[in-house]
């Protein structure tokens, strides 16, 4: 099912139980993807213009949560975490630790990378095979860390 038909059905869902909350965000993320649209001037975004936008969403949204914590802010922590487990409820399975270690490990390899002068090589290499399904700044410290 594409996203915008799987956001509309769970607006309709959120729509039906009175569900405010969800529904805002719900609102939100397809007013994105339509900025998104109007911006690219076809009208018409692919799954990773998609996907690009969803992980543009989360990180605004980790990036509120460090900033409401470190101000002591809890009741908007507590609606940033909520949005937050919203938003990446659409998108992809990310993948797990060991998964990702073995993509980085593996385009290591393959580039010859040993320092970490060459780590803008590995990352260039690794975020596309990775995009969306992990999150870059993970990926920033792993491949640092595999490269020390």
């Amino acid at each position: 099912m594409a996203l915008l038909d799987r956001l509309n059905e769970d607006m309709k869902q959120a729509m039906r139980n009175k569900e405010k909350d969800k529904l805002n965000v719900i609102r939100m993320i397809k007013s994105s993807l339509q900025n998104e649209a109007i911006k690219k001037r076809d009208g018409e975004l692919t799954e990773e213009e998609e996907l690009q936008v969803l992980t543009r969403e989360v990180k605004q949204r980790k990036d509120s949560l460090q900033e409401f914590k470190s101000a002591n802010r809890e009741d908007l922590v507590e609606k940033t975490e909520q949005e937050l487990a919203l938003i990446e409820g659409y998108l992809p399975e990310q993948l797990s630790d060991e998964e990702l270690q073995q993509v980085i490990d593996e385009t290591i390899q393959e580039i010859g990378a040993t320092s970490k002068q060459e780590m803008g090589q590995v990352m260039s290499a690794v975020m596309p095979k990775v995009k969306g399904k992990a999150d870059g700044s993970k990926v920033n410290q792993m491949v640092l860390k595999q490269l020390q």
